[in-house]
Protein backbone atom coordinates (compact mmCIF):
# COMPACT_ATOMS: atom_id res chain seq x y z
CA UNK A 1 0.00 0.00 0.00
CA UNK A 2 0.89 3.87 -0.77
CA UNK A 3 1.14 6.02 2.40
CA UNK A 4 0.16 9.39 1.59
CA UNK A 5 0.30 11.96 4.67
CA UNK A 6 -1.42 15.28 5.13
CA UNK A 7 1.54 18.29 5.98
CA UNK A 8 1.46 21.90 7.27
CA UNK A 9 2.74 23.34 3.67
CA UNK A 10 5.31 26.56 4.25
CA UNK A 11 3.52 28.75 0.70
CA UNK A 12 3.58 31.41 -0.70
CA UNK A 13 0.27 34.10 -0.35
CA UNK A 14 -1.57 33.56 -3.71
CA UNK A 15 -0.35 37.23 -5.14
CA UNK A 16 3.33 35.94 -4.78
CA UNK A 17 3.09 32.55 -6.00
CA UNK A 18 4.32 33.25 -9.32
CA UNK A 19 6.96 35.71 -8.56
CA UNK A 20 8.63 32.95 -5.99
CA UNK A 21 8.18 29.63 -7.50
CA UNK A 22 11.24 28.63 -9.62
CA UNK A 23 12.13 25.46 -12.07
CA UNK A 24 13.79 22.66 -10.36
CA UNK A 25 17.63 23.37 -9.01
CA UNK A 26 18.94 20.69 -11.53
CA UNK A 27 17.53 21.71 -14.51
CA UNK A 28 19.81 24.34 -14.87
CA UNK A 29 23.42 25.53 -14.19
CA UNK A 30 24.46 28.53 -11.91
CA UNK A 31 25.11 30.33 -14.66
CA UNK A 32 21.20 30.15 -16.37
CA UNK A 33 19.86 29.94 -12.91
CA UNK A 34 21.56 33.44 -12.03
CA UNK A 35 19.79 34.90 -15.39
CA UNK A 36 16.16 33.51 -14.42
CA UNK A 37 16.81 34.76 -10.53
CA UNK A 38 18.11 38.11 -12.28
CA UNK A 39 15.73 41.05 -10.97
CA UNK A 40 13.55 38.71 -9.18
CA UNK A 41 14.15 38.89 -5.59
CA UNK A 42 11.28 36.48 -4.57
CA UNK A 43 12.69 33.55 -6.92
CA UNK A 44 13.59 30.68 -4.76
CA UNK A 45 16.12 30.22 -6.80
CA UNK A 46 17.77 32.00 -4.45
CA UNK A 47 17.50 29.57 -1.93
CA UNK A 48 17.81 26.34 -4.14
CA UNK A 49 20.89 27.68 -5.75
CA UNK A 50 22.21 30.22 -3.44
CA UNK A 51 25.99 30.05 -5.02
CA UNK A 52 23.72 32.52 -7.64
CA UNK A 53 23.83 35.10 -4.85
CA UNK A 54 27.93 34.91 -4.17
CA UNK A 55 30.99 35.66 -6.66
CA UNK A 56 30.93 33.34 -9.82
CA UNK A 57 33.13 30.40 -9.81
CA UNK A 58 32.17 29.65 -5.72
CA UNK A 59 31.60 25.85 -5.92
CA UNK A 60 27.92 24.94 -5.00
CA UNK A 61 29.22 22.90 -2.48
CA UNK A 62 31.42 25.78 -0.50
CA UNK A 63 29.94 26.07 2.88
CA UNK A 64 29.02 29.50 2.42
CA UNK A 65 26.56 28.55 -0.12
CA UNK A 66 24.34 26.20 2.12
CA UNK A 67 24.69 29.03 5.03
CA UNK A 68 23.33 31.81 2.37
CA UNK A 69 20.80 29.65 1.54
CA UNK A 70 19.62 29.37 4.95
CA UNK A 71 19.80 33.36 5.12
CA UNK A 72 17.86 33.39 2.14
CA UNK A 73 15.41 31.41 3.23
CA UNK A 74 14.67 33.28 6.17
CA UNK A 75 14.50 36.32 4.30
CA UNK A 76 12.06 34.77 1.87
CA UNK A 77 9.68 33.74 4.57
CA UNK A 78 9.45 37.42 5.66
CA UNK A 79 9.39 39.13 2.32
CA UNK A 80 7.19 36.97 0.16
CA UNK A 81 5.64 36.15 2.76
CA UNK A 82 6.05 31.97 3.09
CA UNK A 83 3.23 31.31 5.34
CA UNK A 84 2.44 27.46 7.37
CA UNK A 85 -1.06 26.50 6.76
CA UNK A 86 -2.41 26.13 10.32
CA UNK A 87 -3.31 22.65 9.54
CA UNK A 88 -2.16 19.42 7.66
CA UNK A 89 -3.54 18.97 4.11
CA UNK A 90 -3.05 17.80 1.11
CA UNK A 91 -3.22 19.16 -2.50
CA UNK A 92 -4.25 18.88 -5.96
CA UNK A 93 -1.19 20.19 -8.37
CA UNK A 94 -1.98 20.71 -12.43
CA UNK A 95 0.35 21.29 -14.74
CA UNK A 96 -1.17 22.43 -18.54
CA UNK A 97 0.93 22.96 -21.29
CA UNK A 98 -0.29 23.11 -24.73
CA UNK A 99 -2.95 20.55 -25.32
CA UNK A 100 -1.62 18.54 -22.77
CA UNK A 101 -2.77 18.35 -18.88
CA UNK A 102 -2.13 16.59 -16.23
CA UNK A 103 -3.36 16.70 -11.99
CA UNK A 104 -1.21 15.43 -9.31
CA UNK A 105 -1.63 14.73 -5.58
CA UNK A 106 0.72 17.02 -3.71
CA UNK A 107 1.30 15.74 0.03
CA UNK A 108 4.28 13.74 2.05
CA UNK A 109 5.03 9.84 1.55
CA UNK A 110 7.10 7.60 3.56
CA UNK A 111 10.50 7.16 3.38
CA UNK A 112 10.19 3.79 4.98
CA UNK A 113 8.27 2.91 1.97
CA UNK A 114 11.19 4.48 -0.35
CA UNK A 115 13.32 2.20 1.22
CA UNK A 116 11.12 -0.90 1.30
CA UNK A 117 10.98 -0.37 -3.01
CA UNK A 118 7.40 0.34 -2.48
CA UNK A 119 8.41 3.22 -3.54
CA UNK A 120 10.26 2.20 -6.83
CA UNK A 121 13.25 3.47 -8.73
CA UNK A 122 14.98 3.05 -11.94
CA UNK A 123 17.96 5.58 -11.55
CA UNK A 124 21.14 5.40 -10.26
CA UNK A 125 22.29 8.40 -8.11
CA UNK A 126 25.86 10.32 -7.48
CA UNK A 127 27.05 10.64 -4.37
CA UNK A 128 27.99 14.18 -4.81
CA UNK A 129 24.66 15.35 -6.11
CA UNK A 130 23.22 13.73 -3.00
CA UNK A 131 25.64 14.97 -0.35
CA UNK A 132 24.82 18.36 -1.52
CA UNK A 133 20.62 17.94 -1.46
CA UNK A 134 21.28 16.18 2.20
CA UNK A 135 22.71 19.00 3.27
CA UNK A 136 20.64 21.58 1.74
CA UNK A 137 17.54 19.55 3.59
CA UNK A 138 19.66 19.19 7.05
CA UNK A 139 20.46 23.25 6.66
CA UNK A 140 17.25 24.61 6.36
CA UNK A 141 15.28 21.84 7.70
CA UNK A 142 12.93 21.99 4.90
CA UNK A 143 12.43 20.01 1.89
CA UNK A 144 12.22 22.56 -1.00
CA UNK A 145 11.40 20.83 -3.83
CA UNK A 146 9.36 18.01 -4.93
CA UNK A 147 9.74 14.45 -6.26
CA UNK A 148 7.76 13.36 -9.03
CA UNK A 149 5.91 10.21 -8.71
CA UNK A 150 3.53 8.15 -10.95
CA UNK A 151 1.15 5.68 -9.67
CA UNK A 152 -1.27 2.93 -11.30
CA UNK A 153 -4.35 5.39 -12.16
CA UNK A 154 -6.94 4.88 -9.59
CA UNK A 155 -10.52 5.55 -9.80
CA UNK A 156 -11.03 6.65 -6.37
CA UNK A 157 -8.50 9.39 -6.60
CA UNK A 158 -9.66 10.78 -10.13
CA UNK A 159 -13.09 10.97 -8.66
CA UNK A 160 -12.10 13.53 -5.71
CA UNK A 161 -9.71 15.31 -8.02
CA UNK A 162 -12.79 15.78 -10.58
CA UNK A 163 -14.72 17.43 -7.68
CA UNK A 164 -12.03 19.23 -5.72
CA UNK A 165 -10.43 21.05 -8.63
CA UNK A 166 -14.00 22.40 -9.96
CA UNK A 167 -13.73 25.30 -7.07
CA UNK A 168 -11.55 27.68 -6.91
CA UNK A 169 -7.94 27.31 -6.66
CA UNK A 170 -5.06 28.21 -4.32
CA UNK A 171 -2.67 29.37 -7.07
CA UNK A 172 -2.95 29.77 -10.79
CA UNK A 173 -0.57 31.47 -12.72
CA UNK A 174 1.43 30.94 -16.07
CA UNK A 175 5.21 31.06 -16.20
CA UNK A 176 7.40 31.84 -18.62
CA UNK A 177 7.76 29.21 -20.24
CA UNK A 178 4.18 28.72 -20.90
CA UNK A 179 3.53 26.33 -18.19
CA UNK A 180 0.34 26.85 -16.40
CA UNK A 181 0.35 26.05 -12.74
CA UNK A 182 -2.62 25.53 -10.73
CA UNK A 183 -3.01 24.27 -6.98
CA UNK A 184 -5.84 23.43 -5.40
CA UNK A 185 -5.73 23.14 -1.13
CA UNK A 186 -8.33 19.97 -0.01
CA UNK A 187 -11.04 20.78 1.67
CA UNK A 188 -10.31 19.21 5.49
CA UNK A 189 -13.92 16.91 4.81
CA UNK A 190 -11.65 15.16 2.12
CA UNK A 191 -8.32 14.73 3.15
CA UNK A 192 -9.36 11.13 4.70
CA UNK A 193 -11.19 9.80 2.06
CA UNK A 194 -7.95 10.86 -0.52
CA UNK A 195 -5.64 9.24 2.05
CA UNK A 196 -7.61 5.98 2.29
CA UNK A 197 -7.68 6.12 -1.81
CA UNK A 198 -4.66 6.08 -1.81
CA UNK A 199 -3.64 3.63 0.49
CA UNK A 200 -5.54 0.94 -1.96
CA UNK A 201 -2.67 1.90 -4.81
CA UNK A 202 -0.06 -0.89 -3.95
CA UNK A 203 3.41 0.53 -5.27
CA UNK A 204 4.37 4.51 -6.43
CA UNK A 205 7.10 4.69 -8.64
CA UNK A 206 9.68 7.87 -8.66
CA UNK A 207 9.44 9.54 -12.54
CA UNK A 208 12.13 12.37 -11.59
CA UNK A 209 13.74 13.52 -8.46
CA UNK A 210 15.64 10.09 -7.56
CA UNK A 211 18.54 12.22 -5.93
CA UNK A 212 15.81 14.22 -4.06
CA UNK A 213 14.15 10.77 -2.77
CA UNK A 214 17.61 9.80 -1.67
CA UNK A 215 18.78 12.86 0.29
CA UNK A 216 15.31 12.65 2.08
CA UNK A 217 16.43 9.21 3.12
CA UNK A 218 19.96 10.63 4.50
CA UNK A 219 18.81 13.66 5.49
CA UNK A 220 16.67 11.59 7.57
CA UNK A 221 19.49 9.49 9.28
CA UNK A 222 21.60 13.06 9.55
CA UNK A 223 19.03 14.17 11.76
CA UNK A 224 18.43 11.52 13.99
CA UNK A 225 22.56 10.99 14.39
CA UNK A 226 22.09 14.90 15.82
CA UNK A 227 19.35 14.27 18.22
CA UNK A 228 16.27 14.89 16.38
CA UNK A 229 14.37 14.11 13.46
CA UNK A 230 11.21 15.63 13.40
CA UNK A 231 8.76 15.07 10.59
CA UNK A 232 11.72 13.54 8.73
CA UNK A 233 9.84 9.72 8.05
CA UNK A 234 8.21 11.81 5.49
CA UNK A 235 9.49 13.49 1.96
CA UNK A 236 7.68 15.87 -0.66
CA UNK A 237 6.09 14.64 -3.76
CA UNK A 238 3.64 14.84 -6.39
CA UNK A 239 2.62 11.95 -7.95
CA UNK A 240 0.16 11.47 -11.38
CA UNK A 241 -1.60 8.29 -12.37
CA UNK A 242 0.52 7.19 -14.84
CA UNK A 243 -2.18 8.10 -18.11
CA UNK A 244 -1.42 11.52 -17.67
CA UNK A 245 2.50 11.11 -17.25
CA UNK A 246 4.45 12.28 -20.28
CA UNK A 247 7.53 11.33 -21.26
CA UNK A 248 9.52 13.23 -23.64
CA UNK A 249 12.42 11.34 -25.59
CA UNK A 250 16.32 11.92 -24.52
CA UNK A 251 18.05 12.72 -27.58
CA UNK A 252 22.17 12.27 -28.08
CA UNK A 253 24.42 14.05 -30.47
CA UNK A 254 28.04 13.02 -31.19
CA UNK A 255 30.49 15.47 -31.55
CA UNK A 256 32.84 13.87 -34.25
CA UNK A 257 32.59 10.91 -36.08
CA UNK A 258 36.07 9.86 -35.46
CA UNK A 259 38.42 8.96 -38.22
CA UNK A 260 35.34 8.52 -40.94
CA UNK A 261 33.96 11.38 -43.01
CA UNK A 262 30.04 11.26 -42.83
CA UNK A 263 30.29 9.28 -46.20
CA UNK A 264 32.18 6.38 -44.83
CA UNK A 265 30.46 6.86 -41.50
CA UNK A 266 26.88 6.13 -43.06
CA UNK A 267 28.68 3.46 -45.27
CA UNK A 268 29.76 1.66 -42.06
CA UNK A 269 26.40 2.04 -40.35
CA UNK A 270 24.73 0.48 -43.59
CA UNK A 271 26.22 -2.37 -42.94
CA UNK A 272 25.57 -2.29 -39.32
CA UNK A 273 22.14 -1.92 -39.64
CA UNK A 274 18.83 -0.92 -41.80
CA UNK A 275 19.31 2.68 -42.85
CA UNK A 276 16.61 4.82 -44.94
CA UNK A 277 15.94 8.29 -45.96
CA UNK A 278 13.71 9.67 -42.90
CA UNK A 279 11.73 12.20 -41.07
CA UNK A 280 13.23 14.17 -37.97
CA UNK A 281 11.04 12.19 -35.51
CA UNK A 282 11.25 8.03 -35.52
CA UNK A 283 7.48 6.39 -36.28
CA UNK A 284 7.52 3.94 -33.19
CA UNK A 285 10.39 1.82 -30.85
CA UNK A 286 13.08 0.44 -32.80
CA UNK A 287 13.39 3.26 -35.00
CA UNK A 288 15.90 6.33 -34.50
CA UNK A 289 15.93 9.28 -36.71
CA UNK A 290 19.46 10.47 -37.68
CA UNK A 291 20.38 13.79 -38.47
CA UNK A 292 23.81 13.67 -40.69
CA UNK A 293 25.23 15.78 -43.33
CA UNK A 294 22.34 18.04 -44.40
CA UNK A 295 19.63 14.83 -44.01
CA UNK A 296 17.55 13.03 -41.91
CA UNK A 297 17.68 8.88 -41.91
CA UNK A 298 15.94 6.60 -40.04
CA UNK A 299 17.60 3.55 -38.25
CA UNK A 300 16.16 0.51 -37.95
CA UNK A 301 18.23 -1.09 -34.83
CA UNK A 302 18.68 -4.90 -34.95
CA UNK A 303 16.33 -6.70 -32.44
CA UNK A 304 17.52 -7.25 -28.75
CA UNK A 305 19.00 -10.81 -28.31
CA UNK A 306 17.10 -13.34 -26.12
CA UNK A 307 16.56 -12.98 -22.75
CA UNK A 308 17.88 -9.31 -22.90
CA UNK A 309 16.55 -7.43 -19.95
CA UNK A 310 13.96 -4.83 -20.32
CA UNK A 311 16.61 -1.91 -19.61
CA UNK A 312 18.88 -3.11 -22.18
CA UNK A 313 16.03 -3.67 -24.43
CA UNK A 314 15.08 -0.01 -24.45
CA UNK A 315 16.27 2.05 -27.78
CA UNK A 316 18.92 4.01 -25.69
CA UNK A 317 20.57 0.66 -24.81
CA UNK A 318 20.40 -0.77 -28.50
CA UNK A 319 21.54 2.57 -30.12
CA UNK A 320 24.34 2.61 -28.10
CA UNK A 321 25.30 -1.53 -28.18
CA UNK A 322 24.89 -1.18 -32.21
CA UNK A 323 26.01 2.15 -33.34
CA UNK A 324 27.58 4.81 -30.52
CA UNK A 325 29.97 2.37 -28.90
CA UNK A 326 30.97 0.10 -32.36
CA UNK A 327 30.75 2.98 -34.85
CA UNK A 328 31.84 5.92 -33.07
CA UNK A 329 33.73 4.88 -29.98
CA UNK A 330 31.36 6.00 -27.73
CA UNK A 331 32.50 4.47 -24.46
CA UNK A 332 30.74 5.68 -20.84
CA UNK A 333 27.68 8.20 -21.94
CA UNK A 334 28.21 9.36 -18.18
CA UNK A 335 32.08 10.45 -18.49
CA UNK A 336 32.95 10.25 -22.60
CA UNK A 337 33.07 14.20 -23.41
CA UNK A 338 32.02 13.25 -27.10
CA UNK A 339 28.70 13.17 -26.63
CA UNK A 340 25.90 15.51 -25.42
CA UNK A 341 22.54 15.07 -24.93
CA UNK A 342 19.28 17.26 -25.57
CA UNK A 343 16.16 16.20 -23.59
CA UNK A 344 12.55 17.49 -23.85
CA UNK A 345 10.69 19.82 -26.36
CA UNK A 346 13.65 21.18 -27.68
CA UNK A 347 13.70 18.29 -30.13
CA UNK A 348 14.67 17.57 -33.42
CA UNK A 349 15.05 21.02 -34.68
CA UNK A 350 17.60 21.78 -32.01
CA UNK A 351 19.52 18.87 -32.82
CA UNK A 352 19.51 19.84 -36.60
CA UNK A 353 20.68 23.67 -35.37
CA UNK A 354 23.84 21.39 -33.12
CA UNK A 355 24.85 19.75 -36.56
CA UNK A 356 24.73 22.18 -39.19
CA UNK A 357 26.28 25.16 -36.86
CA UNK A 358 29.43 22.27 -36.63
CA UNK A 359 29.24 21.89 -32.63
CA UNK A 360 27.98 18.35 -33.33
CA UNK A 361 28.74 15.87 -36.50
CA UNK A 362 25.84 13.91 -35.78
CA UNK A 363 22.33 13.56 -33.95
CA UNK A 364 19.61 10.95 -33.27
CA UNK A 365 16.20 11.46 -32.13
CA UNK A 366 14.77 8.97 -30.14
CA UNK A 367 11.35 7.78 -29.51
CA UNK A 368 10.10 8.51 -25.91
CA UNK A 369 10.21 5.60 -23.63
CA UNK A 370 6.77 5.05 -22.12
CA UNK A 371 5.43 5.06 -18.63
CA UNK A 372 4.98 0.79 -18.76
CA UNK A 373 8.47 0.71 -19.39
CA UNK A 374 9.42 2.38 -16.41
CA UNK A 375 7.17 0.81 -14.21
CA UNK A 376 8.24 -2.67 -15.67
CA UNK A 377 12.16 -2.23 -15.33
CA UNK A 378 11.55 -0.81 -11.90
CA UNK A 379 9.47 -3.91 -10.53
CA UNK A 380 12.53 -5.68 -12.14
CA UNK A 381 14.82 -3.44 -9.65
CA UNK A 382 16.23 -3.01 -13.04
CA UNK A 383 18.36 0.51 -13.84
CA UNK A 384 17.51 2.39 -16.81
CA UNK A 385 20.64 3.63 -19.23
CA UNK A 386 21.54 7.20 -18.56
CA UNK A 387 19.94 10.20 -19.99
CA UNK A 388 16.57 7.56 -21.07
CA UNK A 389 13.57 9.84 -20.10
CA UNK A 390 12.50 13.37 -20.01
CA UNK A 391 9.76 14.42 -17.92
CA UNK A 392 7.96 17.71 -19.21
CA UNK A 393 6.47 20.04 -17.90
CA UNK A 394 8.39 19.90 -14.43
CA UNK A 395 7.00 20.91 -11.13
CA UNK A 396 8.01 24.53 -9.38
CA UNK A 397 10.30 24.90 -6.42
CA UNK A 398 8.50 27.32 -3.72
CA UNK A 399 5.20 26.67 -3.99
CA UNK A 400 4.95 24.03 -1.20
CA UNK A 401 7.70 23.36 0.92
CA UNK A 402 7.58 20.54 3.68
CA UNK A 403 9.51 21.67 7.18
CA UNK A 404 11.11 19.31 8.92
Amino acid sequence: MATLVPFRALRPRPDAAAEVAAVPYDVVNAEEARTLADGKPLSFLHVSRAEIDLDPGTSPYDDLVYQTAVSNFERLRLDAPLEQEGSPSLYFYRLRMGDHEQTGVAGTFSVDEYERDVIRKHERTRKDKEDDRTRHIVELRAQTGPVFLTYPAAAAVGAIADRVTAAKPLFDFTAEDSVRHTIWRLPDADVPALVQAFAGIPLLYIADGHHRAASAMRARQAMRNNGGAHDADKFLAVAFPHDQTRILPYHRVVKDLGSRSAAEFLAALRQQTDVRDGSPEPSGPGEVSMYLDGRWYAIHLAPPPPNTSAADRLDVARLHEQVLAPLLGIGDIRSDKRIDFVGGIRGPRELQRLVDDGQAAVAFAMYPVSVADLMSISDAGGIMPPKSTWFEPKLRDGLLTHLI
